[in-house]
Order: C-alpha cells, then structure tokens, then sequence
C-alpha cells in the first residue's frame, strides 16, 4: 500500500530545543521565601493554557506545588496564573527539568484530578491543530466537554465484558466486506470506502464492524450525522455488544448525561463509541475501527476554528494510532474517491446484480419521448404526471409516499414576475419571502412589504424561485384528498413513519426511516439543488437524492423514485444507474482539472478588505502556491458597514503541510500585533463557491 502522506500528513508540532536545561534544585525550582516547595519527583508541569491566540500556541512549564502532587496527573484541568489573570488550562506532563532559564511560577490550584486528555488524543488535537493551521486550545475545546464536578465524583461502572464476534453474513453481498472484517477482528491497519446498497441496513452493518473490533479487545468509535441516526446505531451495537458496551455522544443528551457517557469511555468502561463530530475525539482505549457514516454530509465539518472534517481526523487518528477507518455511506465524495484513487483505501462495493436487485426503479424527466408526449408539460411541471402516478399506485398499494422538498418554510424566496429580479427589503436589503400570511416579508429584519416594487423594472408582480415543504404538503393534501400528509424538518423531525400509505414531505436530511420502506419517492425541485452556486452542488444533489432513494422498496417489489430533473445531466444518470463511484470518479477528475480540492490544499481567507490585503501582502507563500482573489464576498452591505472580500490561496498537496504552517505563523504574527480587523481562515474549507 502506498504510502498517504501525499494525501494527509500528520503534522505534529517539532519540540523546541532548550536554551539551557535547569535541575529542579536551581534558581527555578528553589524553594524561596514566602514560595511553596515544589514537588519532590517529577517538579515540572507543561501546560497548555486556554489562551486562544495564535502567538502563543505552546506549552508553558510550571512548578508542582509538594501539596498538589497527587492530584497532579497528566491530562487533568488546571488553572494558572498567566500574563496576569488566572486562565485555565491541562496539564500535559511531568517532567523533572524545564527549558525556561528564568524563575517558574508554581499552579495556581488543580480543577480536578480527573486525566480527561489522554496521551493518545494529545497528540491527535496536535495533529489536527498543525493539519488546520489551527491552535490546540481551539481543537481541545472541540475534544473535551466541559466538566461536572458531581459526574467526575459518580462511582464508574465496571468494564464491560468483551462481546462475542458478530455473524458476517451481512457483509456476503460485497465481495470485500468478509475480508474487511477478518482484518478488524486480527488488529491489522485496513482502510475502506464502502458504498451501501440502496435499502441496506447500514446501522447493522457499522455495528457489526465495531462489535468486532470490541470483540478483539480493542475500541470503535462510529460518527454519523445527527441524533436520529445515533439513536439507530446505538441501538444496533447495544443488541450486537451489550448496553454496557456502548455509548451514545450528542449534544441533545444535556451536559451532565452526556460527560457521564463521555466518562464512561475514558475510564475504560465501554469500548464502542457512537455520535457526532466531537465523538470523532473520543478517549476509547486501544482504538482498532474508526467510521463515519455520509462523510458528506456538511454536519461533519465543524463550524468552529479551526474548522476540521471528522472524516480527516478519523484518518489523521489512525495514523497515530494504527486503527482501521471506514468511510462509508450510500453516495461517495470527491474526496472519498482520492483515497480509493491512491490505493489507500481499497474500495467496498456490490456487484451490479446485487445493486439491481436492491434499488428502486428511478425515473428522470425527458427520460423517454413518450412521457414527454403523454405529458408535454412534464419538463417545466413542479409534479409532473408520471410522478403522480407514481405517488398515486404506492398509495393504493398502502405504501406511504416520501416528498422531498429542497427548502422548508412556505415560500421562501420571491422574484419579480417580468425579469425575474430578485425581492428585497426596502429597509435592509435582505430577501423578501412568503409566509402563510399574506404580505412579504424579509428574512433578514422580518419588515413587512406589502407595496413591493421590482426595482430594476417596476413591476409589482412576484412570482416564487422555489416552493417550501409546508405549501407543498397543503398542495398535495388537496391533490390526494383522504390520505394524510405529515412534514419532517426545521423543529419537527420526525424520525419514523408506520407501514400505513401517507404522503411524507420532508427537506433533505430530515427524511424519516418507514417500517417497510415507501413505495414510491418524489424528489422535487431538482434545478433548485443543481443550480446552486457552489463548486460541489452536483455532489451534494445526487448525495440528498440517493439518502432519500435508499429509503424505497427495491423495483422487484413496485418501488418507484421520480426525480424533477433532467434526465442528461451527470447526477440524474447516476441516481438512475445507482451508481456513485462513475459520478465520484467524474467529479474528480474535473476538480483536479480545474485545481480545486481534494487535487489540492486550499485555504481561504475572509476579512475586511485592508485587513485582508495587510495579510496577504505579509504572507509567505509556500512552493507551488497561488492566489485567487481577492473578491467581495455576497452583497454589499448597508450604508457604515465594512465590506468583506474573499481570497484564496492554493498549492499542491505535497506543500500542504508547508500552507498550514504558513498560515499559523501569519496568524500568529497578526495576534501578536494585537491586529484589530477578524480575519476567518479556513484550509480546504466546503464553500469555496
């Protein structure tokens, strides 16, 4: 197997070397007048303070005071004095000798005994914050929640016993799985990208994964998108290892159930772990499978700095640690394919028979003349014929029927009728949109209009861009009278439907699971997602599209999916084709052609215009690196506000390393100047376009 550093390096920050080694019984460790005696072994403490300012992205020696020995361990919470003001911190290690030639202040107290940073997640929060040009404090933030002295003082369970290894007969319909799991069950270091068959029971199959790593005695940590699917996962593993086994991470739990769960796994209690992005840093013991399920899904990356995608720190935790990583889901990303594309990670696929026999029959618009002749309509209807039919025998048949919407709301967005303009507030400028009352009103400040003049035009005539899931349940609730309509997204998610025919409308990712599949699946307002400005708008379609597809009875018992697009673009011939690895494999060869992620690094730099050219003109440019930009970034902004602009600054992947470092040091030179304009820099950040 080739070796990946092209692909993801790990970048662990290089120690500093020593000025001038200090014994614990010189000037900086010497007991003094009025000081307290440092510890007799091990004086030394190296922290990391929660100071998130880039300049200062090191650890920093301390002195142990003699009475806060025991309970200063390696990994525990601390508080210090720094530059003044008492911050907290961890405690990284002990040593006996410090670097630093001047006098060391001692800690101010320990928080709590309790190791939460472990020596293995240490070291993958260092990988993590040098990948991102990031800093550690900000990656520990996302890997340790906060704590509860009364959790910390609980009794913990005792370990669970190891489970007994799953059957793999549900892993027989992909000529690899077998062999995946063979070296998950033997510690070995096996890498994969496993596509799902449409109507698999995915949570069973990343269960039996994780039982068999546990199985072997080793740990599994399993990162999906939101809370319904942990619960589905969760509950697969408990029935496969045991409750004790396995636990559930995500923020819905509240912050006192969810650091006890956290708990449980550092202190070696459970050895499956299954939840969202932060789960990604889990403290499990002796890690051997790493998933995550639609690594897709834009969930997975995280809106805070440095910003990271769980699907590279579950790569950059197995080179660290030697644990195997499955990307898995039923659509494949670009960046997905590079890691089948370099042979890091073979891929887990079903023969075309299977997949056959497994999908539903999809139909696309324009697909055959016919439809086009029954139908003439078909190409610029919302619900065409064929898609009422289609919804109309799933129904008879009593099937539910699942409507996916591509925005929720009512009518969310308003255009002029004769140019198409689009409708903004007189008072902000925001987007004007319809709600179930009758005037317009802005989704910005929520001014009313009912007055709208086009202003390119003047006309008052509106029509809609796009229909919302609410208007779309009450149209079809009128075209179907007598079965009900239910809507899943925004506060009402539902996360299960009954075997009983209903029309389902749902935005993407909202889609509830049905007892016995639906019968039939309409997936509206194509254009809508294919249109969108955003270098990975095709991806993401066919993405929603097939989550949605995967949800229907297979073509051999009368499952239909209808899709309101055109039937010659690349994604619709992938959905009908159920075939994501053609559509990936395309999608990647045009970005390496164009030079965009993942064919190569890119960071991106949002900020004030002055701010950002100071940075830019500052920067220094790695090997092979580009700049694009800069370019103002969405609408101008009301009178007194600053403008922002966008620049974007590319190399290949082999100077990604050399970027990141980059970076660090401009943003740290930037916090040590005390520079007042923000600047938000993202490396291969989702939305470029």
């Amino acid at each position: 197997m080739p070796d990946p550093d092209a692909l993801f390096q790990v970048e662990v920050a290089a120690p500093v070397k020593p000025q001038a080694k200090t014994r614990p019984t010189d000037k900086a460790t010497r007991p003094a007048k009025g000081r307290p005696a440092p510890a007799a072994e091990l004086p030394v403490a190296r922290v990391y303070v929660d100071v998130p300012l880039a300049h200062l992205d090191r650890t920093y020696d301390y002195l142990v005071p003699a009475k806060a020995d025991a309970e200063a361990k390696p990994g525990c919470r601390i508080r210090v004095r720094f530059a003044g003001q008492l911050v907290d911190g961890y405690l990284l290690e002990r040593v006996a000798e410090s670097d630093h030639t001047g006098t060391l202040q001692f800690l101010d107290r320990v928080v709590s005994p309790e190791p939460v940073l472990t020596p293995e997640v240490a070291r993958l929060c260092r990988a993590v914050a040098d990948r991102y040009g990031g800093t550690m404090i900000d990656v520990l933030r996302l890997a340790i929640p906060p704590r509860h002295a009364r959790v910390e003082a609980e009794e913990p369970p005792p370990p669970a016993p190891r489970p007994p290894t799953p059957d793999p007969a549900g892993w027989a319909r992909y000529p690899r799985g077998a062999a995946f799991l063979d070296a998950v069950r033997a510690g070995r270091q096996a890498h994969a990208v496993w596509q799902a068959l449409p109507g698999e029971d995915w949570p069973q199959r990343l269960a039996e994964v994780a039982t068999t790593a546990a199985s072997a005695g080793r740990g599994a940590v399993i990162v999906v998108p939101d809370h319904r699917d942990v619960a589905r996962v969760h509950a697969a593993c408990v029935a496969l290892a045991g409750e004790d086994a396995a636990v559930a991470l995500s923020a819905d739990l509240g912050p006192a159930k969810r650091y006890r769960c956290w708990l449980t796994v550092r202190r070696g209690s459970a050895q499956i772990v299954v939840g969202t992005r932060a789960t990604a840093y889990a403290p499990v013991t002796s890690p051997g499978a790493l998933i995550v399920w639609d690594d897709g899904d834009d969930q997975h990356s995280d809106p805070r700095s440095p910003y990271p995608h769980v699907r590279d720190v579950l790569i950059q935790r197995a080179r660290l640690s030697g644990a195997a990583v499955l990307v898995a889901g039923f659509a494949r990303t670009a960046e997905a394919q590079l890691l089948v594309d370099s042979r890091w990670a073979p891929e887990i696929v079903a023969t075309r028979d299977q997949v056959r026999a497994a999908a539903p029959r999809v139909t696309a618009i324009g697909e055959h003349d016919s439809q086009l002749a029954r139908d003439p309509a078909a190409r610029t209807a919302r619900v065409p014929s064929v898609a009422f039919d289609a919804a109309r025998t799933a129904l008879s048949a009593g099937h539910p029927v699942l409507v996916q919407v591509p925005r929720r709301g009512y009518v969310p967005a308003l255009t002029c009728q004769d140019c198409r303009t689009p409708a903004r507030c007189r008072k902000c400028a925001g987007p004007l949109g319809l709600g179930q009352a009758s005037a317009p009103a802005c989704r910005w400040c929520a001014a009313t209009d009912a007055n709208v003049k086009c202003a390119n035009c003047g006309s008052r005539k509106l029509r809609a861009t796009v229909i919302g899931a609410k208007r779309t349940a009450e149209e079809l609730g009128r075209a179907f009278p007598g079965y009900p309509v239910r809507t899943s997204g925004a506060q009402e998610v539902l996360a299960t439907v009954d075997a009983r025919p209903a029309l389902v409308v749902a935005t993407p990712g909202a889609e509830p699971v049905a007892e016995d599949g639906y019968g039939a699946a309409l997936l509206l307002d194509g254009w809508a997602l294919l249109n969108r400005a955003d270098l990975r708008a095709t991806e993401e379609a066919l993405r929603r599209w097939m989550t949605a597809a995967a949800l229907v009875r297979p073509a051999t018992q009368g499952g239909r999916v209808v899709v309101m697009a055109e039937s010659a673009t690349t994604p619709v011939q992938a959905l009908v084709r159920w075939d994501p690895v053609w559509h990936a494999g395309i999608e990647l060869a045009a970005r390496t052609e164009l030079g965009f992620p993942p064919a190569v690094r890119m960071a991106s730099v949002d900020g004030p215009p002055a701010a950002l050219a100071r940075f830019l003109d500052d920067f220094p440019l790695p090997p092979t690196a580009e700049i694009l930009g800069p370019v103002p970034l969405g609408t101008p902004p009301p009178d007194g506000q600053t403008p922002r602009e966008r620049a974007l600054i590319r190399v290949n992947r082999t100077h990604g390393k050399d970027l990141a470092t980059a970076l660090s040091k401009a943003q740290a030179i930037r916090t040590a100047h005390k520079d007042p304009d923000p600047l938000r820099v993202q490396l291969d950040p989702l939305d470029l376009i």
